[in-house]
């Protein structure tokens, strides 16, 4: 499994308008071959910083995904002009997960 986190600081002037736009995103990740689970959300403590957290079966969904038109329209041709800062991203590749019980 591949698990990305991604870190995305908007504009606030921009923020609604970035936000459509990851949910775009999302909506249509969510339903590529290989994407166990795509999703986005704000920040409590900082309502213009965007986390996307993406697990992926393998690293050709993850691939796969960077070259779908969603992900060039939505993120790097629509977002990426609306950011508030650098965004990072963290990729890990994962072994092994365990659910816990809390």
């Amino acid at each position: 499994m591949l698990v990305v986190h991604a870190e995305v600081p908007v504009d606030p002037d921009h923020r609604e308008e970035a936000l459509d736009h990851v949910q775009r995103l999302v909506e249509a990740s969510q339903a590529e071959e290989g994407v166990i689970e795509y999703r986005a959300a704000t920040d409590l403590s900082d309502p213009n910083l965007v986390r996307i957290v993406e697990r992926y079966e393998d690293a050709d969904a993850f691939e796969s995904h960077i070259e779908t038109d969603h992900f060039q329209e939505e993120f790097e041709q629509a977002i990426l002009d609306m950011l508030g800062g650098e965004p990072t991203v963290t990729r890990f590749e994962v072994d092994s997960a365990t659910e816990l019980n809390l």
